[in-house]
């Protein structure tokens, strides 16, 4: 029997890319070869379908048929949640029926764009916990860069206690530090009732801070997953300026897959050059990557090595068998 996300939820929940061929078709080996990459680098969890994960640019038979390889392939090891921010409540209560019937542990929901006001937001999500049922559980994404919608502290704290089927609450609003400190606060004061996770995005780009002001883990995509694992390791083991020093080291890569449009595009040819997929081959409307853009890629990747060297640490990259 699945089991299924509750808040106690922490590490790394990788969100997992979608590996296509160069013609644009799923490539369902290469996700066999990502599961067992990402299993190896000791993730907690995985999340597919997510923005990473192109779930737009898939159809609704794509997408149930991608969610049942990657679930047969995980075979339970840890929870996978489904991204299911889909446009009309029918089409997600469709999507989330199959895969939560497939094995998922969960689904990731984020606020409808063009929501305006607070009542708003609660009205929609309402409307889900309702259309899908309080029995699945949610990741609520926060992520206004994409969506353009802002939810406040005092709002997610009202969501977080009126919808206990919200078990874990995806923080990637940016600058969005203080918002991170208010929520834990909230719980430590009892103005909110319930303790929820708080795992972090945007690309772990301030994931040493985020840590150290209560997330509880990383809910993103670097393509060096055994790096958040570690941080996130060492961090919760107690040496905090240890998971920084490691976390130093990366930040040049980690910096140059979030930039706008191009940054997906990057992503997946670090993860074909690891040899976790064949292709780096992004869905239209997309990019790719020019020459110039593979040379400083190189170059990125080289200095990656020798500055691991420098610091004593262990090459940590891990090769898809």
């Amino acid at each position: 029997m699945t089991k299924l996300i509750d808040e106690s939820a922490k590490g790394v929940y990788i969100i997992a890319a979608t590996p296509f061929a160069d013609s644009g078709a799923l490539d369902l080996e290469s996700a066999d070869r990502m599961v067992d990459f990402y299993l190896r680098c000791g993730v907690t969890g995985m999340t597919i379908l997510g923005v990473l994960g192109e779930a737009p640019k898939l159809s609704f038979e794509e997408s149930v048929a991608f969610t049942d390889r990657v679930l047969k392939r995980v075979a339970g090891k840890v929870p996978v949640i489904v991204g299911a921010s889909l446009p009309a409540l029918g089409l997600m209560k469709s999507l989330v029926d199959r895969v939560m019937g497939l094995g998922a542990a969960g689904v990731m929901v984020s606020p409808m764009t063009g929501l305006r006001t607070d009542e708003a937001v609660e009205g929609y999500f309402a409307s889900v916990v309702r259309t899908l049922g309080e029995q699945v559980p949610i990741v609520l994404q926060d992520y206004p860069q994409l969506t353009g919608v802002y939810m406040s502290s005092p709002l997610v704290n009202r969501l977080l206690d009126k919808f206990p089927s919200i078990k874990i609450f995806k923080h990637e609003d940016c600058p969005g530090h203080r918002k991170l400190t208010k929520l834990r606060a909230a719980e430590a004061s009892g103005e909110r009732k319930r303790r929820v996770s708080i795992l972090v995005g945007n690309s772990a780009l301030y994931l040493p801070q985020e840590l150290r002001r209560g997330a509880d883990g990383a809910n993103t995509g670097f393509a060096f997953p055994e790096m958040l694992v570690e941080c996130c390791n060492r961090f919760f083991a107690g040496d905090a300026e240890a998971a920084e020093d490691l976390y130093d080291l990366y930040l040049p890569l980690v910096r140059h897959e979030q930039q706008p449009g191009i940054g997906l595009a990057v992503r997946k040819e670090v993860l074909r050059r690891r040899g976790v997929i064949a292709s780096a081959h992004v869905r239209a409307p997309g990019a790719s990557l020019d020459a110039d853009d593979m040379k400083e890629l190189d170059q990125l990747i080289a200095r990656l090595d020798r500055k691991l060297a420098e610091a004593g640490e262990t090459k940590m990259a891990v090769a898809a068998e």
